[in-house]
């Protein structure tokens, strides 16, 4: 898909796919009944890497770089994830907010140019649930299947919402409302809630 063409979809779909050894995810575009319907980008990230970095590509021949993040430091907590473009120039950043987070994820989009997002869990109740569920001994291969969604905003405005739908799939769809908002950015953030969270 042509930037242009990327930069003015509005509605996305991503998809967490089963590997050994690495996180994939397949993002598309989102068909008007909310299904997924074109590949716009296939994201890989290795679960051994020292550092927290992943590869968006174009879609899943990986011939074809979109974007890349990777954070700042070895360690996640604090760490800054800048993203670049095919020739690796930064097109913006995110980054989780530590004590926030604690009980309800909280992070902080960052694009040259505009005011930064914040994106927090919506359902603070399930947020903490989650959390409970994290530290249930023998929950580790079992995931938590409950709704989980993001709301970016800046002054109350809501700008970007990403919403992981109900089930044992993790399965996200993301909406944005800003349309001076990189795509690309906007689609490694979708990809680290999940990769990172």
């Amino acid at each position: 898909m042509e930037r242009t063409t990327l930069q003015a979809a509005e509605r996305f779909v991503v998809s967490r796919k089963l590997a050994v050894m690495t996180d994939r995810y397949v993002v598309s575009r989102a068909l008007p009944d909310g299904s997924a319907g074109e590949v716009v980008a296939f994201a890989q990230q290795e679960l051994l890497s020292p550092k927290d970095q992943v590869t968006v590509y174009t879609d899943e021949s990986q011939e074809r770089v979109l974007c890349t993040f990777e954070a700042d430091t070895v360690l996640d907590v604090g760490a800054v994830y800048t993203v670049r473009d095919e020739d690796g120039s930064p097109i913006g950043s995110f980054r989780e907010k530590t004590l926030t987070s604690l009980l309800r994820s909280t992070w902080v989009l960052d694009q040259p140019g505009l005011a930064e997002l914040t994106g927090r869990e919506r359902n603070a109740a399930l947020a903490v649930l989650r959390r409970i569920w994290d530290f249930l001994p023998g929950t580790d291969f079992v995931p938590f299947a409950w709704r989980r969604h993001f709301d970016f905003t800046e002054d109350g405005r809501h700008w970007m919402a990403v919403e992981r739908k109900f089930g044992l799939r993790d399965r996200y769809r993301v909406h944005i409302a800003r349309p001076d908002l990189d795509r690309r950015l906007a689609i490694a953030q979708a990809v680290a809630l999940d990769a990172l969270g």
